[in-house]
């Protein structure tokens, strides 16, 4: 089962963040194998981190809740909250397999929220700019709840139009970037 994990960053806990920057990265380390894509969100100069992003192949919903809630990160207060839903990979490869590779370019996390009518449910035709691509589904997978996505665009607003504007409550773009430990 595939899962779209997003810590949110909680107000004035960047020095935190970095100081358990380390841990972070060798708790990840332990999902390698099951890790879709991964990366910051970043604000909107891209100096400063803002949240993480994990999308991980995992057995059920209580191995994602044990991934989310056991990172070193949100035990010890960086995050202000946790966005954990079922999802399906419609590209059905990896970041690491995206044809534009982990950098050049302005990248963002897309996230279409809400129960509104049923919205992108094929993948967009310019599928090459597409990092991932899914649904957010609740946790039985039976409900449509949303759509998530990592794409490369000129602009905030390019990256935007991946989704259809009347089909969310509402939709937020945020700057992200490839992550993981670095080499």
């Amino acid at each position: 089962m595939e899962f779209f994990c997003y810590h949110r960053d909680r107000p004035g806990s960047l020095a935190l963040r970095r100081e358990l920057l380390e841990a972070h990265w060798s708790y990840m380390d332990r999902f390698d194998k099951e890790m879709i894509a991964r990366g910051p969100t970043l604000s909107d100069d891209g100096e400063v981190p803002t949240g993480s992003v994990h999308i991980v192949d995992l057995p059920d919903p209580a191995a994602a809740r044990a991934f989310a809630f056991d990172e070193p990160g949100y035990q010890a207060g960086v995050y202000r909250d946790v966005l954990l839903r079922r999802w399906r990979n419609m590209l059905g490869r990896t970041m690491w397999e995206f044809p534009g590779g982990r950098t050049g370019g302005r990248r963002y996390l897309v996230l279409g929220l809400g129960q509104g009518r049923a919205a992108d449910l094929a993948v967009p035709p310019d599928r090459n700019e597409l990092i991932a691509y899914g649904p957010l589904l609740s946790d039985d997978g039976t409900s449509r709840l949303g759509t998530a996505a990592l794409v490369r665009a000129a602009d905030p607003e390019a990256a935007r139009a991946v989704l259809t504007g009347d089909g969310y409550a509402d939709i937020e773009v945020h700057n992200w970037q490839s992550g993981g430990r670095p080499s």
